[in-house]
């Protein structure tokens, strides 16, 4: 089993949003993952028992897997080094990268065929958009084939599924305001401000979860507030006669309500759920998944140095000193599950995917809007820990043999992988890697997931890599691997990302278009859908579709800096949310002192851009690793 790689020997990025320099980090070991397991061995029942005794496989940089049936065999690398003379050819010799399809078909993209990616992404929105209006609102979604709305599952209190989402607050028009602006329409934008006004209260017997709530809500009415009274217009003109605050009055009314969640915990890591009238119910239960805790930074924060009250920030920073606190001193790793009263893992799992993913993001993101320096701290310690623990394949993208980079799921306290698939949440993870600067390890990694796209149309909510098969088939429609083509094509302006998002497109054109909207695919393989559009599909999904092609977009030419949070909402690096009206919220940790800086943090810099025009039309990922990671994905 092999992969494929990329190289880019880029220190400096270009990026729309942020224009800044960032080291690369370099950790990544000189591993194997080609797994041999037998077709008809559980993986996904796969105990972290059977790898007790692989320690020393982990050690020498030449990892590989062995047959856990009654007795190991030899350890087997899946590209292995051959020599001129063998009857064997190694695998680097079937291909000329120079001389293939992959150079003819992605080195090149017209801007004809860019304004009708971009007519077709706006499409996309509106035929979304209008329908969830013309019939939903002021529901929750819009099922779309039914032609109907959705709200919460009043009947089944039971069904969070439904539940954590939905809270009877018009969910998908207040998720969406910042994506109208991003189009071009200020009028629509403006009436949908007025609706949410005039219309949505958050005085409801709803039981939501508060990383749902913070992030779809909270972040879009901060974000809308936000822009519309900038001064300095990115937009246009957007503002409205008589505004008066009013969409930062709720926002500051809804993390109130979410406040109890953080009560009554005796490590201060908040419950995963409130009821937004009566506070946490009675049967919550005491366990929260890392992301779900550890994700309120970016918009508790916004909102307390808008309002002045350092509460929220304050709450939410001491759910990440937690988390932070309960890292295992072996590996540096956080869990996946963990116990809000006792502290104690119930999930050890660490990756860097689904229940993990957005805890990550926001230690970086919470550094770039703060300045706070003990997040980027925080952050370089964890990918330190990724690199050394998750990261398997070869060391070098673009050149060696030997399997291509993937981060796995281990075991958080040995680094023992725990099983064999990968979740499609983790496909935001090459967008994080661009805004730290390594831009190496991103290519090699959105590589692998845009295979899977291509392989299915869609990627599968989690993909067996040993399998090459998806272990559970549906799809909602996630924007991550879009994310993440968007911030690799701002980082390289490389036209193979215009043609990942085109295939994208064209793939959610075909397999997800109904009658009212874009349905959630049921199974990513014989294309039966679900009559569910999630509000992500157009904060998100069709969001990074257009700015992917609209080069012109104010975002891109703005002399501001804009950020997205991890639900696609933009929020300006602003020097007034560096400042503070109120003291150091934690006193300093033991040895630390207050000149302490981070190592190479990210700073603003003028070489943003400077990239060779050679670089850019080249392939990202050289031929005969785009081939290699295609024939592992099964798709020849």
């Amino acid at each position: 089993m092999q992969w494929r790689s990329i190289v880019v020997g880029l220190v400096v990025l270009r990026l729309s949003l942020s224009c800044v320099v960032w080291l690369a980090f370099g950790l990544g070991h000189n591993v194997s993952w080609g797994f041999n397991f037998p077709l008809n061995f559980n993986l996904q029942t796969l105990d972290l028992k059977l790898f007790k005794d692989e320690t020393e496989a982990f050690k020498d940089n030449s990892w590989s897997q062995r047959v856990p049936s009654g007795k190991y065999d030899e350890p087997r690398t899946s590209c292995p080094k051959i020599g001129e003379d063998s009857p064997q050819k190694s695998y680097m010799n079937f291909y000329d990268g120079n001389k293939d399809e992959y150079v003819k078909r992605y080195n090149t993209f017209p801007d004809t065929l860019k304004a009708q990616m971009k007519a077709q992404a706006k499409d996309m929105f509106y035929f979304g958009y209008d329908n969830y209006m013309k019939y939903a609102f002021p529901e929750d979604e819009l099922n779309p084939i039914d032609c109907r709305g959705r709200g919460p599952d009043v009947l089944n209190p039971s069904n969070i599924n439904i539940n954590d989402v939905l809270g009877n607050y018009s969910l998908t028009l207040i998720d969406t305001l910042d994506t109208l602006l991003v189009l071009g329409n200020i009028t629509e934008f403006q009436r949908a401000v007025k609706l949410v006004i005039d219309t949505v209260s958050f005085d409801k017997d709803s039981t939501v979860q508060v990383f749902e709530a913070n992030i779809r809500i909270l972040g879009s009415l901060i974000s809308s507030h936000i822009l519309l009274t900038d001064p300095k217009h990115p937009f246009g003109d957007v503002a409205i006669e008589g505004y008066d605050n009013e969409l930062l009055h709720m926002a500051h009314d809804l993390a109130v309500r979410l406040l109890p969640a953080f009560e009554n915990t005796v490590t201060g890591i908040p419950y995963p759920r409130v009821n937004l009238k009566t506070g946490v119910p009675a049967d919550s239960i005491n366990e929260t998944c890392t992301a779900g805790a550890g994700s309120l930074l970016v918009e508790f924060g916004i909102l307390s140095r808008l309002l002045g009250d350092s509460t929220f920030e304050w709450v939410a920073r001491r759910a990440v000193r937690a988390l932070w606190s309960l890292r295992s001193k072996e590996t540096g790793l956080l869990g996946n599950i963990v116990n809000i009263q006792t502290g104690q893992w119930v999930g050890k799992q660490s990756g860097v995917g689904a229940g993990m993913d957005s805890f990550y993001e926001y230690l970086l993101k919470s550094y770039i809007l703060f300045g706070e320096k003990e997040d980027y701290r925080m952050f370089q310690a964890a990918y330190e820990s990724i690199q050394n623990h998750l990261r398997r394949g070869r060391e070098s993208c673009n050149e060696g043999e030997g399997d291509p980079p993937l981060y796995v799921n281990v075991n958080m306290f040995s680094g023992q992988i725990m099983n064999t698939w990968i979740d499609s949440l983790q496909a935001f993870f090459p967008g994080l890697q661009v805004l730290s600067g390594d831009v190496e390890n991103a290519i090699c990694l959105h590589a692998f997931y845009y295979a899977i796209w291509r392989r299915y149309g869609a990627l599968p909510e989690r993909y067996n890599w040993q399998l090459q098969a998806p272990d559970v088939l549906f799809y909602p429609l996630r924007p991550e691997l879009v994310e993440s083509t968007y911030l690799l094509y701002q980082a390289t302006k490389n036209p193979f990302y215009l043609h990942v998002g085109m295939d994208i497109l064209q793939s959610l054109e075909k397999n997800a278009k109904v009658r009212c909207g874009y349905a959630t695919l049921h199974h990513v393989v014989d294309k039966s859908k679900e009559d569910r559009m999630e509000s992500f599909f157009l904060s998100e999904t069709c969001k990074y579709l257009y700015l992917l092609f609209d080069e012109d977009n104010p975002l891109h030419k703005s002399e501001n800096k804009y950020i997205f949070t991890t639900e696609g909402h933009i929020v300006p690096i602003d020097q007034r949310f560096r400042e503070k009206q109120w003291e150091d919220l934690f006193p300093l940790e033991e040895g630390e002192t207050p000149e302490d800086e981070p190592q190479n943090p990210p700073s603003n810099s003028s070489n943003c851009g400077r990239i060779p025009d050679a670089r850019r039309y080249a392939l990202p990922l050289k031929s005969v690793y785009m081939r290699q990671i295609d024939h592992m994905v099964g798709l020849f």
